[in-house]
């Protein structure tokens, strides 16, 4: 038997249990030898023994665990693929191709001669991209210091709040950061060469706009520059941040947007369509490669109704006059009454919106802000005055059409109309005797007016209601639409408005002082221009406007722009006929008889405005030439002149003069 033979002590038999013990080369009968079903039973309870070892309850703990985990980590792809993806994606192809904008050429502006009045000229700007400037602070400020010391005027701190105020996680990280334009060329230089080695620094040249006077008799005279066309053209400045939101996408942050005049109300044809270009950058944000180019489209030319050379004569009569006379503030405009082309609009004083173009200062800001007689403000179109008694053809004309009075229809003047306690006086002591229509209006006799506007004693006259809608229709108390900004719309009271506004109830007095253009009644030179071509063209009110043509970037007509009037056939001709007359009695027989030396018949209206009871009146001059075939209106104001006889007429008949002599010989 097995168990009764001895054996060796040998450890590699793989039957023997070593922890047996053996005793004398004999197994211990107290221990089995290492049966094959030993062994099975042995590795079975160890199997139990390990299985019983995992808690259910455990178990569930980790799957929890797991489960949560696997929960988190789709959350979070889920945000950075779908929610963020178009963020992140851009980001990364930030980091090597990058999409850049080419800046079209602007339009250039010419008078109706296509004399330029407007040109593009070469502009280094400097700006920044954020996202590639280094993260590094000491780095920066490197940079910073070194760019500042370049350009002088700009502290490297300023530079950091800047930077700072980007967040370097938004897509705004990737626009460009205006930091200086207009920079000299030396400096520029300098810059091109350092910018190569300063990551995000970029140095464009863009182009600026050069807005440029004509017929300067001394350069090294300040004051006898010709600013003037600065109300009209205007200027383009940088954009800010408000007209970014409102433009949206069109413009970046560096770019210059039209700010006053032509230049913005024109802005759309002005700007022209940016191009594109795909470029492969390196790791400091620097071009090395074009992938793809869009050309830009560059903006359309405009041809404006304008006359340069008018234009410069007006205003260096308008300012001589006015030296002499020790004002400063006045208005005067020419237009076609044949289709409403501004030929001239002159507005003292101006400005020279090349200060603008260039980048004004913020003290050269301030001075031209609280200058008191505001050289920014075009009175031409913005300014709102009484009209005084030009006025006075609209209130004729009305009467007639409504047959409150024929041509022959006369009252006696003797000096003014008393109602109880007031008085309303002519302008003359003692009246001008027996009065009709044609009369009234080249002596301007406010009786007259009283009583056509107002009625007296038994004599009806058109009341507030009518005077206020045949205004209205000679197109006051409204825009007109000139195709430049800030155009006032003037005044007309009402009887609701007084009623409103005062807490008063309309008087008799109210109708008499509107019936010759006081009281509360507001007009713009402009306005008056408008009615004044109604009664030289035969009865069509046209919209006034400085564009005549819009061309493409290489000079071929796009469109015309239209000339149909805003309103014809309102006033029967012989009406207006008769008052054309009575305009032209003014000239000949009347209050502007001085301007008879103009080449040329001329008709007209003067006017005196009172506006202030301590300060001098308005003087005004308004009237057409010439007088059988008018080919122009003309149209002066002078703040605070006097009287529009001696102050608005000598300046109407020198341009006149001047315009049907000498000008008129060199242009044929």
């Amino acid at each position: 038997m097995l168990n009764n033979k001895k054996i060796k002590n040998n450890v590699s038999n793989p039957f023997v249990i070593q922890s047996g013990k053996i005793k004398d080369g004999h197994i211990n009968p107290a221990f089995r030898s290492a049966w094959a079903e030993d062994v099975f039973i042995a590795d079975t309870k160890e199997r139990e023994l390990i299985g019983k070892s995992f808690e259910d309850s455990k178990l569930i703990v980790v799957g929890v665990f797991v489960v949560f985990f696997l929960s988190m980590l789709m959350a979070k792809t889920v945000w950075l693929q779908i929610v963020k993806g178009d963020y992140y994606y851009s980001a990364a192809e930030g980091n090597r191709i990058r999409t850049e904008r080419i800046e079209p050429k602007r339009g250039v502006i010419y008078d109706r001669f296509h004399l330029p009045l407007v040109r593009n000229r070469a502009n280094f700007m400097l700006y920044f991209i954020p996202f590639d400037l280094p993260d590094d602070y000491t780095e920066r400020n490197r940079i910073f210091s070194e760019l500042s010391e370049i350009l002088g005027g700009i502290v490297p701190d300023d530079l950091e709040k800047m930077y700072g105020a980007i967040s370097q996680d938004s897509l705004e990280a990737y626009q460009p950061l205006f930091i200086a334009d207009n920079i000299e060329y030396e400096k520029a230089m300098k810059l091109y060469l350092l910018s190569d080695y300063w990551p995000g620094v970029v140095l464009s040249n863009r182009t600026n706009r050069d807005y440029l006077v004509y017929g300067l008799p001394d350069k090294e005279k300040q004051e006898n520059f010709y600013y003037s066309l600065s109300h009209v053209m205007g200027y383009t400045g940088k954009i800010n941040q408000d007209e970014l939101k409102r433009f949206g996408q069109e413009y970046l942050p560096i770019d210059y947007i039209g700010k006053m005049g032509i230049e913005y109300f024109w802005e759309n044809e002005l700007k022209g369509k940016s191009g594109i270009k795909q470029i492969e950058v390196d790791a400091l944000g620097k071009e090395k490669k074009i992938i793809g180019v869009s050309a830009p489209e560059d903006g359309h030319n405009l041809v404006l109704s304008l006359d340069a050379m008018a234009q410069i004569k007006l205003e260096e009569i308008l300012k001589k006059h006015l030296e002499k006379l020790g004002l400063s503030k006045a208005s005067a405009i020419i237009l076609d009454p044949g289709n409403g082309e501004i030929l001239s609009m002159v507005s003292l004083p101006a400005f020279d919106n090349n200060t603008f173009a260039r980048g004004i200062s913020k003290n050269e800001y301030d001075i031209l802000i609280n200058h008191p007689d505001k050289p920014l403000f075009n009175r031409s179109v913005s300014g709102e005055y009484p009209s005084g008694s030009t006025i006075k053809p609209v209130m004729a004309v009305a009467a007639l059409q409504e047959k409150v009075i024929s041509e022959n229809t006369a009252f006696l003047s003797t000096g003014g109309i008393r109602i109880g306690e007031w008085f309303f006086p002519d302008w003359q002591s003692g009246g001008h005797g027996r009065t009709n229509v044609k009369k009234a209006i080249a002596q301007s006799v406010n009786t007259f007016f009283y009583y056509i506007g107002g009625g007296y004693e038994d004599f009806q006259g058109l009341g507030v209601d009518k005077i206020v809608e045949y205004e209205r229709l000679f197109g006051l108390g409204s825009q007109l639409g000139v195709d430049i900004a800030g155009e006032a719309s003037g005044f007309l009271p009402t009887r609701e408005w007084k009623e409103e506004a005062k807490g008063e109830r309309w008087y008799i007095g109210d109708t008499y002082h509107l019936s010759i253009g006081q009281g509360d009644l507001s007009v713009t030179p402009l306005q008056v221009a408008a009615f004044t071509g109604v009664f030289a063209n035969g009865g069509k009110l046209y919209r006034p406007h400085f564009i005549r043509e819009i061309l493409s970037s290489e000079d071929e007509v796009i469109s015309m722009v239209a000339d149909d009037p805003i309103r014809a056939d309102f006033i029967d001709s012989y009406n207006v006929h008769v008052v054309r007359e009575g305009m032209r009695q003014t000239v000949s027989d009347g209050s502007a008889r001085s301007m008879q030396s103009v080449p040329v018949p001329v008709a007209g209206k003067t006017g005196t405005a009172q506006w202030s009871s301590k300060k001098n009146t308005h003087a005004w001059f308004t009237g057409f030439a010439p007088y059988d075939n008018p080919e122009l209106v003309i149209t002066v104001l002078v703040e605070e002149g006097g009287e529009g006889s001696s102050v608005a007429v000598p300046i109407a008949k020198e341009f006149l003069e001047w315009y049907f002599g000498e000008y008129r010989k060199a242009l044929d």
